[in-house]
């Protein structure tokens, strides 16, 4: 017999690194900001600011690191995670920089530029030294003590504009719960991947509805009660609504049961009618929502929500400009929970829509990696973190446009708050290492051999081996197949490259 192999399958097709596109990407998105910034000077002053330079160095520094850090550790990452951040992290410092104008003494946008540096920092310690992402799934029970510990602390300090959220250590404050979402999500998606059969195959069907049994949803749910009886404690509706939505989704994509969505809906809006009628402070904005303009027909003038209407109707379709609004108007959460209507006022709805088409596009692809990956906790950490973006933009903007009563959030990058920022940078190195794992070249499958290229035996006769028509006395009888479609006995053939088979991924997907 010749020994030929046999056409091995084609290998999957060279993925391309994309580092150069997102250097450039990183670029557009610096001078994007820098030009802003310019914006802000000439609308307010008619001058270009002194400090526009120093801007652009210090946010194009922290932009080239951050590269440097992907470009080493994770050079297969998504090209497009990282200019998507610089670009909302440097157009949030452009609107709390032109608020502070507006301030007396106003000094946030330095120290939010401080909080992105750490950020940033933050984001290069967890792309260089978390190497494998199913590394934190073994840190589960771990993450999810800490998070409750995180959610528990704020309620022994006293409260902040009504909410018990913030934890004051000498100058020093920060809200403990931007980071417990993390854990949480973690904790959520090791549990998930690891009984989600149990939870589609396992339990009760009450018609429709695919019930698991309570030994397995028990712990994830006593898990989540407690997380959102703790932030009923501290009167912070927006963070329990996250949470609640977070929980839903991961089991949904864990299970595949659309029932749980339903369920999750009708219990939303029953913990949001009980909590919204009963507690004082989340009344009060239901109150609101309900009846924006009452303060005004009351002659005590216009209230936040009403005001935040009128920056977002004067700012039409094309923006009043930067530096050109009055949204400052709205008092002293308009660098915060109303940054948003600064925005719709000076960059109009046209500007308003490339912002929101920024986080739809980072959303959109943290939720392509989750599709890509093919663990179970890769998936279902992707898709919870690309979730809390996606829940926290919806919270926010409902809540600043009318749609749903205020939550008192961040904007994700764009809002001044040192946790969030810190936070964010966090969620996209984690969405960067896993991108990274998604899209990193896998090994071939090994060369197969055909019925002519094995290798040659003498039979060895025994006394008690039985000969088979066409056989030699004494060989052993070789392994046949038959074809179901021809009838043709064909001998066997040993695949020693078997082994799992991965669906190929095209490189426009990934």
């Amino acid at each position: 017999m010749t020994a030929t192999t046999r056409d091995t399958p084609p290998p999957e097709p060279g993925l391309r690194k994309r580092r150069g596109v997102e250097l450039s990407l990183l670029v557009c998105a610096v001078l994007i900001s820098v030009f802003g910034y310019v914006s802000v000077g000439l609308g307010k002053y008619g001058a270009l600011p002194p400090d526009a330079a120093g801007y652009g160095a210090g946010l194009g520094m922290l932009a080239l690191l951050a590269h440097i850090a992907v470009r080493l550790r994770a050079p297969y990452a998504d090209p497009l995670l990282l200019p998507i951040a610089v670009l909302l992290n440097g157009l949030g410092l452009v609107l709390i920089h032109r608020l502070d104008l507006e301030t007396p003494n106003g000094i946030a946008a330095p120290t939010q530029l401080v909080w992105s540096t750490f950020g940033v920092a933050l984001f290069i310690a967890v792309v260089a030294f978390l190497r494998d992402h199913r590394t934190l799934q073994r840190y589960a029970y771990l993450s999810v003590a800490t998070a409750l510990v995180l959610l528990i602390v704020p309620i022994f300090y006293p409260a902040v504009n009504g909410a018990k959220i913030w934890i004051r250590v000498g100058g020093l404050s920060f809200q403990p719960g931007e980071f417990a979402k993390i854990l949480l999500a973690v904790y959520f998606a090791a549990y998930l991947a690891a009984n989600h059969h149990v939870l589609a195959y396992t339990g009760r069907r009450i018609r429709k509805l695919h019930l698991p049994t309570g030994r397995v949803l028990g712990p994830i749910v006593a898990i989540w009660v407690i997380s959102v009886m703790v932030l009923v404690l501290e009167q912070d509706l927006g963070t329990s609504l996250l949470f609640f939505g977070l929980f839903v989704i991961m089991l949904y994509v864990a299970t595949g049961r659309t029932g749980w969505i339903a369920v999750g809906l009708l219990l939303a809006a029953v913990g949001a009618f009980a909590v919204g009628s009963l507690e004082p402070h989340v009344h009060s904005r239901v109150q609101d929502w309900l009846h924006p303009f009452a303060s005004i027909e009351e002659g005590r003038g216009p209230g936040q929500l009403a005001q935040s209407l009128f920056a977002f109707a004067a700012g039409g379709l094309s923006g009043t400009g930067l530096g050109r609004g009055q949204s400052i108007l709205i008092g002293f959460a308009a660098k915060s929970d109303f940054i948003l209507a600064t925005a719709g006022e000076e960059l109009g709805f046209v500007g308003l829509a490339a912002v929101f088409m920024l986080y739809a596009l980072l959303v959109a692809r943290g939720y392509r990696t989750g599709l890509v990956l093919l663990d179970p906790f890769g998936r279902l950490l992707a898709t919870g973190l690309a979730s809390i973006l996606a829940l926290q933009v919806f919270v926010i903007a409902g809540g600043v446009m009318g749609l749903i009563p205020l939550t008192g959030m961040a904007m994700p990058f764009l809002a001044q708050g040192g946790s969030s920022v810190v936070t964010n940078w966090v969620i996209v190195a984690l969405l960067i290492r896993l991108s990274d794992s998604a899209r990193s070249p896998r090994p071939e499958p090994g060369p197969s051999l055909t019925p002519e290229s094995e290798p040659a035996s003498k039979p060895t006769p025994t006394p008690t081996s039985k000969s088979t028509p066409g056989s030699a006395p004494g060989s052993k009888p070789r392994p046949t197949s038959k074809s179901k479609q021809t009838g043709v006995v064909t001998p066997a053939v040993l695949d020693p490259g078997a082994g799992v088979v991965r669906p190929v991924i095209r490189e426009d997907d990934r």
